[in-house]
């Protein structure tokens, strides 16, 4: 095997299992109702593929190929258990004489339902709060340890104990896997909101890797969200699917044509998706409607609002962004919304008032592990004119952020350009 063929393979498994992942491992739970064991035919699925694809080249349906194997490997299990059981011998038939990679094995409008699936199980409960989110983001986001550390603010052994946590419980208390009933749904519906969060997140602001959006992440949240509308037609839920499709609504102005980030400022509204917008005022109206006050997710949609509707970055109501985002900080404490409060304050009445602000949180020590606070930061020394304390708090932004996109950008406006 060549150093290059085997590095190909392990790029194409990479790449499949970073966009497919939740799929093929909600399939297979699916079907042995058990998710500790779909995790791990899962992953002996792409240890084969590494081997196999290095040789006889990538299939033309991958992730059909990783699910049909990882099936084969729960059989096995089975066998090894000596449990020829019902479940058994459903995958038995199903699967005999069948070749890796058959179609009929992936049904991608069952493998959608059982995504959300996967996400209600992950956030059930006898989880901790922190135990849910991180294996969340791990197996439905599909993101590293190093994302999720960067996205909770947290140190990576702390998201891997938690995730080892969260794997044990499941496997100990037996969880079902399926989406729960109504009436069981809202013990679990926080968690889910914020985990479908964070993936948008994610994808809207790629906390590492080449590419500073990963649009396929953040559609596939945002498809989440919009099922889940139907299944808890909750003000919140409503407040979460406006926030994403006002976020989403810029994302064709974000990127230039070579794919080097267009900041808000330098943005061309007109690229903005306009039919995203209507439909996330609609679904902000409908929040509001419900007469119980916005949300945390309703209160950023409505900042979102403040932009969409605005014609330049001059002409947005900065002043209505700054008390929204009072509102937000005292009904979702985070240092990260300080952080934006202060830019929205630096907009509304100068960039000495939201400099003041930074200045707290860096003195609070709070966004010590976040580039976020050198780059605004920066950002507010250059308007001020203090150039050589903008140029060094850049550079330091851009040592700490792992998106090369992003990093490119800060090391661009260090130079001064």
């Amino acid at each position: 095997m060549s150093r290059t063929v085997g590095s190909e393979a392990r790029r194409a498994v990479e790449a499949v299992w970073r966009t497919e992942s939740a799929r093929i491992v909600g399939a297979l739970a699916r079907y042995t109702r058990d998710f500790p064991l779909a995790e791990d035919v899962a992953q002996e699925a792409l240890a084969e593929a590494l081997v196999s694809w290095s040789t006889s080249g990538v299939p033309d349906n991958p992730a059909n190929w990783l699910t049909a194997v990882g099936r084969r490997r729960a059989i096995d299990a089975f066998r090894r258990r000596a449990a020829a059981d019902e479940r058994y011998a459903v995958l038995a038939r199903d699967l005999d004489g069948a070749a890796p990679g058959a179609d009929a094995l992936f049904d991608p409008d069952a493998i959608d339902d059982d995504r959300l699936a996967l996400i209600f199980m992950t956030c059930h409960p006898v989880l901790s709060k922190e135990s849910r989110v991180a294996l969340s983001l791990r197996v439905v986001g599909g993101l590293t340890t190093d994302e999720i550390a960067k996205a909770l603010l947290v140190p990576v052994p702390t998201v891997q104990a938690r995730i080892t946590r969260a794997k044990k419980t499941i496997a100990a208390a037996r969880l079902p896997f399926a989406v729960p009933e109504p009436h069981e749904r809202p013990k679990r519906l926080r968690s889910v909101l914020n985990v479908i969060y964070l993936i948008f997140t994610e994808g809207s602001s790629a906390s590492g890797g080449e590419s500073w959006m990963r649009a396929d992440l953040a559609q596939e949240a945002l498809r989440l969200a919009r099922i889940l509308v139907q299944l808890a037609p909750e003000p919140e839920v409503y407040g979460l699917l406006a926030l994403m499709e006002l976020t989403a609504a810029r994302f064709p102005a974000r990127l230039d044509a070579t794919g080097r980030p267009v900041l808000l400022d330098e943005q061309d509204r007109r690229r903005w998706d306009q039919s995203a917008i209507r439909r996330g005022r609609a679904a902000l109206a409908t929040a509001a409607a419900a007469g119980r006050g916005l949300g945390a997710y309703g209160l950023q949609a409505s900042i979102a609002e403040c932009h969409a509707v605005a014609v330049s970055v001059a002409d947005t109501d900065w002043d209505r962004i700054v008390v929204l985002y009072e509102a937000l900080g005292q009904l979702a404490p985070s240092p990260v919304v300080d952080l934006n409060r202060a830019a929205a304050v630096a907009m509304a009445s100068g960039p000495a008032a939201g400099l003041r602000i930074v200045d707290e949180i860096a003195a609070a020590g709070t966004l010590d592990r976040s580039h976020l606070l050198s780059a605004v930061r920066a950002g507010l020394l250059d308007r001020l004119g203090r150039r050589d304390e903008a140029r060094a708090a850049y550079l330091t932004a851009a040592r700490m952020c792992d998106n090369a996109a992003e990093r490119a950008v800060l090391e661009a406006k260090a130079a001064g350009e």
